[in-house]
Order: C-alpha cells, then sequence, then structure tokens
C-alpha cells in the first residue's frame, strides 16, 4: 500500500517547536480520546510539510504518565500523517553510549505501571496489533542515514527499557535492566509505540542520550541540571537530522505498517457497538464497511 508522505514529530524534553516553518498552522484537533497535549504545528521546512506535536505541552506541564497518548496520536492520524519519529531524552545504560550520543533503538521493553491507555481496542471490539518488531525498519535506515549526511552520528539498534516515572531509577532498578540487556531507558515510548502501530502509523524513535542513569559510579546520582545542558546541546543535533530526514524522504512511500491492522480485529463487524464503531471509524473502518 502506498501513500504520500507525511512527517509528524513528536517533540519530548527540551523540544517544544521547529524553527523556520513557512505556511505556519496550528491545529486544535478534537478527538474521541480527549485533548492531545497540545496544538499541531504543520508548516513547510525545506519545501516538505511536517507536522510537529510537543508531547508534554509547550511549557513542559505534563508529566510522562498524564500524557494522552492515545489523543496525541489519534490527532496525528486524523491529519493524514504517515510516519511519526519521537525524539525523546533518555538516560544511557551502557559505557559506550556517553551522554550526547544519539540512538535509534530497535528494541522496547515495558516497565510502565500498566495505567497508561495502551490501545485503541476494547469497548466491544477485540484486536490483537503485532509488536514483534516494535520500530519500522524504513524509518530508522533513514534516521541514521540523515544523521550521517549531516556528519552526526546515530547509533543503530538497542533495547529502550521505558519506565513509569516521573522519577528516575534507584541504583538497583538501573542495575537490573542492564542485567535484562538494555540499552537505554525512558519514558514515553510506550504506549506511544505501541499505538502507532495500531494506528498503522510506521514509528521510529530517536533517542538522545543525557546521562548514565545512576548505574555508573557509587553514590553518583542523576543530576537535572547537567542533564538539561546536555539535552539543548541534543536537541539542536536533532533539529539537524530531521531537516535532513525531510530532504531525503521519499514523497511516497510504501509499508506494511499501513496494513498491521488489517487481520488483528477478531470481533465480527456486526457484532461491535455503534458507539466504538464510530469512535475508530477513522482507524479501522476500512476494515468492516
Amino acid at each position: 500500500m502506498e501513500k504520500y508522505t507525511l512527517l509528524g514529530v513528536m517533540g519530548g524534553s527540551g523540544w517544544y517547536d521547529i524553527e523556520d516553518l513557512e505556511n505556519v498552522e496550528e491545529l486544535t484537533i478534537e478527538t474521541p480520546f480527549g485533548k492531545p497535549s497540545d496544538v499541531i504545528v504543520k508548516g513547510k521546512l525545506n519545501g516538505r510539510t511536517v507536522a510537529f506535536l510537543s508531547r508534554h505541552g509547550r511549557g513542559h506541564s505534563i508529566i510522562p504518565g498524564e500524557v494522552n497518548y492515545k489523543a496525541n496520536i489519534y490527532a496525528l492520524k486524523k491529519i493524514g500523517v504517515s510516519h511519526i519519529l519521537s525524539v525523546s531524552a533518555v538516560g544511557s545504560l551502557r559505557e559506550e553510549l556517553p551522554p550526547g550520543a544519539l540512538v535509534v533503538p530497535s528494541q522496547l521493553l515495558d516497565r510502565t505501571s500498566g495505567k497508561r491507555q495502551h490501545t485503541f481496542f476494547g469497548d466491544g471490539v477485540v484486536g490483537h496489533i503485532a509488536f514483534g518488531d516494535p520500530y519500522c525498519p524504513f524509518l530508522r535506515d533513514q534516521v541514521e542515514k540523515a544523521g550521517s549526511n549531516a556528519g552526526i552520528p546515530i547509533g543503530d539498534g538497542g533495547t529502550l527499557v521505558v519506565v513509569e516515572g516521573p522519577r528516575f531509577s534507584s541504583r538497583a532498578e538501573s542495575n537490573m535492566y542492564r542485567q535484562l540487556n538494555s540499552h537505554i531507558i525512558g519514558m514515553t515510548a510506550l504506549p506511544e509505540a505501541s499505538l502507532a502501530r495500531e494506528a498503522e502509523i510506521p514509528y521510529s524513535t530517536l533517542a538522545m542520550v543525557t546521562d548514565y542513569d545512576c548505574w555508573k559510579g557509587e553514590g553518583e546520582e542523576v543530576d537535572v541540571p547537567a542533564i538539561i545542558a546536555v539535552l539543548q546541546a541534543n536537541v539542536k543535533k536533532g533539529k539537524t537530522v530531521v531537516r535532513e530526514l525531510l530532504n531525503i524522504l521519499p514523497e511516497k512511500t510504501e509499508n506494511p505498517v499501513f496494513e498491521a491492522a488489517k487481520y488483528a480485529i477478531i470481533t465480527g463487524p456486526d457484532l461491535i457497538p455503534g458507539d466504538t464503531k464510530k469512535k475508530l471509524e477513522l482507524l479501522y473502518g476500512k476494515y468492516w464497511r
């Protein structure tokens, strides 16, 4: 299945806008799942249209566990976003990933509390989405190429463990995640990534390392002022990568994720409640019309 490419950028900590956008529109999108984190800012950069949404809201007023992930993904889908690049600050669980490093992870480990709204299914419709490879290989490859073209090294692969937050890990937790063969740690990639898959939107994370969590060095704690300093430098690099990514993304793309839910829904169309059908028409109506 082929689609015109419209990149959506989900800005994380420290990233609340994209400079130099032309033909800017601020879109207030209504969804059946409540309000997104902020308006979606849509405009042209390098001649290509891009849509930007601040995950924590401009001014950073929403903690990870309070983000309305369902509304954010639905809103991006509603305006026609074809691919999502999530930009996130993370801690490093590996010596070889120092503060300042950029990584595109390939796997996810969910250690959130289970309180987050993690699926569009329910309310009378049962669906099971495949999620063995959480990240889109095509988009990951394009992000790496963009970094290479811009002279910004981006590490390929590794596991991102997602914790509830907003607190940082204890030393015991940090060392446990290292023993589980995780490479970086963050607070927002889930359920964002799984909801994007349910919404049939290819998704990748550009993870920006700010610190070594607390495993490295006895008695050391995560230093928030130091994190902010690294974060500002990382955001500058991340914006450069996005500019180059817009340069190299094809105008049209084919991707199996565009039909990720084709065989996921188990419930017969005639058995799905009318209110649920109406709520999910944008996502799955093509499969029960």
